[in-house]
């Protein structure tokens, strides 16, 4: 259960410390035998991949699916299954198609600037497919992907042979995705990021996974892209003394259901709540189908007590979570106060399961504090952009000595005779 750390103790402290840096993965464990399977997928390709399949799971009757049944599979799903998926596709790409970026040009007394934006060729997602099956994160992950106007998406997700595949051939339909590659694990990593002959070579992998799927693209970056490296699940409650807590224990719980080692964090406002809320976390837990998973999450977790909205708002910025759901009075304004945040909730009736489905976001988010440094998965993850630059004679007449000037300074003459070159051969003393 959630143990309870009050502002102003030296537990306090040593807990909101330890919680900070939780985004720290102990690649160690795993990174030998995955440099193993990456080496061998670049090496041997498609047999590599195949045999690690089978090493982990099953072998795939055909590695590269491009005629998938999608549109027989959303077919066949029970009729309100399908109409959440068709809604949650269309609310994802309306929400996206805010984000693209045609670029931009303007002119200055003879010089054009400007930056050109264009999406990557090929994009690889990867959806994972072991203790279950998400086809909500096809969508989050492809439909970007394809609003960006990535002109082919390729899924990698480990495939069951059964009438369970449904879903994720009916998301990959909704999404654009071109092919899906039956394979999962630091194989598929290694598949997408160098290429074998039959899965094409990606520009950019994106999607969650295990350690061995997060250690992999942390290694295959530099030869591709990445969006980051995705650890476990977590939220970030901050609820005052008005709140219910019947509703903060039920995102809580949204979250620790996930993963063990998911983080079910708590910030509020008194003892009375954390107490509130833990009793409440015990009444749910006892009907919870995954109680065993809820229950490990919880033991991750904490419930910190800070008696002012400041102070509330400086420890949920601390923890930086991927999920912050704000059950407070004002929430806006308690949003303004924590910078640091992967998704904001606002207010009670907001749950974080609606962003998970189909609020129009998409759900794929930095985690264990990256949000720092990092963003939403969106649009801009699948452009590159290059920049313009276009001088008149005249324009480069003007710049040339605060260019020549700077290229001098810093020992690069060839750059200054590369200007100087451009224009007219005038004897430099009488320059001035």
């Amino acid at each position: 259960m959630l143990a309870t750390f009050v502002d102003g103790t030296a537990d306090f402290e040593g807990a909101l410390a330890r919680l900070e840096f939780r985004g720290e993965s102990d690649f160690a464990r795993v990174e030998p035998a995955v440099r193993e399977i990456l080496a061998a997928v670049r090496a041997e390709g498609d047999v590599a991949v195949q045999r690690y399949n089978e090493r982990f799971g099953r072998r795939a009757p055909q590695l590269v699916v491009r005629e998938y049944p999608g549109a027989a599979a959303l077919g066949r799903l029970p009729a309100d299954v399908r109409s959440a998926m068709e809604l949650a596709a269309s609310r994802v790409r309306a929400f996206h198609m805010h984000e693209r970026d045609i670029g931009f040009r303007y002119d200055e007394a003879g010089i054009t600037l400007g930056v050109r934006v264009l999406p990557v060729a090929r994009a690889g997602v990867y959806a994972p497919g072991g203790k279950a099956r998400y086809p909500s994160s096809v969508i989050m992950s492809a439909v970007p992907a394809h609003v960006a106007g990535v002109s082919e998406i390729i899924l990698a997700t480990p495939l069951a042979g059964d009438e369970s595949d449904d879903t994720i051939y009916a998301a990959a339909h909704l999404s654009g995705v071109a092919a899906i590659v039956d394979a999962g694990g630091a194989q598929a990593i290694a598949g997408l990021a160098y290429g074998t002959a039959s899965i094409p070579r990606v520009a950019k992998i994106v999607g969650p996974g295990n350690l061995y799927v997060a250690c992999a693209k942390r290694l295959v970056f530099g030869a591709v892209d990445i969006d980051g490296i995705a650890g476990p699940s977590e939220i970030v409650v901050v609820a005052d003394d008005e709140a219910d807590p019947r509703l903060i224990a039920a995102d809580l719980l949204s979250q620790a259901e996930h993963d063990e080692a998911a983080y079910p964090l708590l910030v509020c406002s008194s003892d009375l709540m954390a107490g509130a809320v833990r009793r409440e976390l015990e009444v749910q837990l006892e009907t919870l189908p995954k109680a065993t998973i809820a229950r490990a999450a919880l033991a991750n977790g904490a419930a910190f007590v800070a008696h002012s909205r400041d102070r509330m708002a400086a420890v949920a910025d601390r923890l930086a979570g991927e999920h912050l759901a704000l059950h407070v009075m004002d929430p806006d304004a308690m949003l303004a106060n924590i910078p640091h945040a992967g998704a904001a909730f606002l207010g009670s009736m907001t749950p974080e399961a609606m962003g998970d489905y189909l609020a129009g976001p998409s759900h794929v988010l930095p985690t264990g504090g990256a949000v720092r440094f990092g963003s939403p998965l969106g649009v801009y993850d699948f452009v590159t952009r290059t920049s313009i630059i276009r001088y008149s004679a005249e324009a480069l007449a003007r710049h040339e000595h605060a260019v020549c000037a700077f290229a001098r300074v810093e020992g690069l003459e060839a750059h200054a005779r590369a200007v100087e070159a451009r224009l007219p051969r005038v004897p430099r003393s009488s320059r001035g």
